[in-house]
């Protein structure tokens, strides 16, 4: 696996880009992050290596804590959002964590700068009847339409990211034994099982459709276009958009969307935290707590509606 190459329309101190591609290839090797989380960390500290190199001609090792307090500052002011600045923070962290450790600095500056709080939001989901009405969007007269159909009740039916949607090969599919074998972030590993229905469309895609988009030795993925290469996120994430305007569907649609509508459907239908946890692929049970707000939010929603006090 190669690491993604660095984008060119940046500009910050020669010494800043060097220590900059120094860190992206340590925490790629170190954590093995995805090419989307390495692509971040790159954005964010070009930027404030550009504003370094315009306001003071400093590098990245030579920047105070005022000088960091000062570009946030800035970002704000030019209508940066509170998440958004949280995650350069965070960023900025990781990578000045990282100098010191490797002795390449001896005082952290961004110790003690504070991430603006935010509030959490509930994450957004679909009724069980709007999932039905997309999942019945694609037009199964077409072989595509077998396959976004395949690909959509696959979603709904593991909790998959999209991106480990759309990276799936076709050793890691197991009809026999109805899972699927994920590599998560981290590359971290899990088997999800596949209900029935899932698993009756992946087998009718696979044998019956597959060929007819892509010869078989043509590529590895499961889900292929009709150029012979894998699909993209943004591919996909068009479809889905493309596929909700045709269900009828108004709400907010994001690429997790299915995600959270897999979690909070299984909670609603009485599935255990711990569970629903494993299926996502979460290190960390507060991360998938959070459906559990969701949950009681249905709950008092149907309590208000059907209740005679309510």
């Amino acid at each position: 696996m190669s690491r993604p190459s660095k984008p060119q329309d940046a500009a910050p101190h020669p010494a800043s880009e060097q220590q900059l591609e120094v860190f992206i290839d340590a925490i790629w090797m170190e954590r093995g992050l995805s090419e989307n989380t390495l692509n971040a960390y790159r954005t964010d500290l070009h930027g404030l290596a550009k504003w370094l190199n315009a306001q003071c001609r400093q590098d990245l090792l030579h920047a105070s804590r005022s000088q960091i307090l000062d570009y946030l500052a800035c970002r704000v002011n030019e209508g940066v959002k509170s998440r958004s600045t949280a995650r350069l923070l965070s960023s900025i962290k990781r990578f000045y964590q990282y100098s010191v450790r490797e002795q390449l600095l001896k005082v952290d500056p961004s110790d003690r700068i504070d991430a603006p709080k935010l509030g959490r939001p509930l994450p957004k989901f679909l009724s069980e009847a709007e999932v039905e009405a997309l999942l019945y969007a694609p037009d199964l007269n077409d072989p595509l339409g077998i396959r976004d159909r395949t690909m959509l009740e696959l979603l709904y039916a593991t909790g998959l990211r999209v991106s480990e949607l759309v990276m799936l090969t076709l050793d890691q599919i197991n009809l026999r034994q109805g899972v699927v074998r994920v590599l998560g972030k981290g590359n971290k590993e899990r088997l999800v099982p596949l209900g029935e229905e899932a698993l009756s469309w992946l087998d009718r895609y696979l044998n019956d459709v597959r060929h007819q988009i892509t010869p078989p030795a043509a590529s590895d993925h499961v889900f292929t276009t009709r150029r012979q290469s894998g699909m993209t996120r943004q591919a996909f994430w068009y479809l889905i958009k493309r596929y909700a305007l045709k269900a009828g569907i108004k709400k907010h649609l994001t690429p997790h969307t299915l995600r959270h509508c897999f979690a909070t459907h299984l909670l609603n239908h009485g599935a255990d935290l711990r569970v629903v946890q494993m299926l996502l692929g979460h290190s960390d049970l507060s991360t998938t707590q959070i459906y559990t707000h969701v949950a009681r939010e249905r709950l008092r929603s149907l309590h208000a509606t059907h209740h005679p006090r309510g």
